[in-house]
């Protein structure tokens, strides 16, 4: 990313706090981490680790646009997605968590990860997400890959 794009990720990602510029100090001065309230720009979807680096790989394939913002807690083992606002949260599914309005995230600076949080795809500034419906057909991949590779108990 150019020093363009992470001063525009920032000042995007800013936008959601309640005090931009409070969260910009956080980010630089404080622990690095600031709590940004979901379901006003953005919801964040928390799946299991392994499930989201698979769909996030299957979302990122040559030829294909770059994925939207895309979180790791390597601490909680989740990797989260932003998406569009859904007042509905109409995920539903084993180990999918939707964070929305009245929900708060911990999020890093675009440009360095932050203790136990890092982006993997960080936010550009464009304002660009995941789209919900390539999302869905990732993780439902990926569970599906996951299911075939893991190994079941010895009865």
């Amino acid at each position: 990313m150019t020093n363009t794009m992470w001063k525009r990720g920032v000042e995007w990602l800013a936008a959601a706090a309640a005090d931009p510029r409070s969260c910009k100090w956080q980010w630089d001065h404080g622990e690095g981490i600031a709590l940004l309230e979901a379901g006003r720009f953005w919801d964040v979807l928390s799946v299991p680790e392994r499930m989201g680096l698979l769909a996030l790989d299957l979302l990122w394939r040559p030829g294909s646009s770059v994925p939207g913002p895309t979180l790791v807690d390597t601490a909680a083992g989740r990797v989260g997605f932003l998406l569009p606002p859904d007042p509905s949260g109409g995920w539903v599914g084993a180990g999918l968590r939707c964070a929305g309005r009245g929900s708060w995230v911990a999020v890093p600076p675009p440009y360095r990860p932050a203790r136990y949080l890092e982006w993997l795809v960080p936010p550009d500034g464009t304002g660009r997400l995941h789209a919900p419906g390539a999302l869905e057909a990732a993780l439902q991949r990926a569970n599906g890959a996951l299911a075939v590779l893991t190994p079941r108990c010895a009865p």
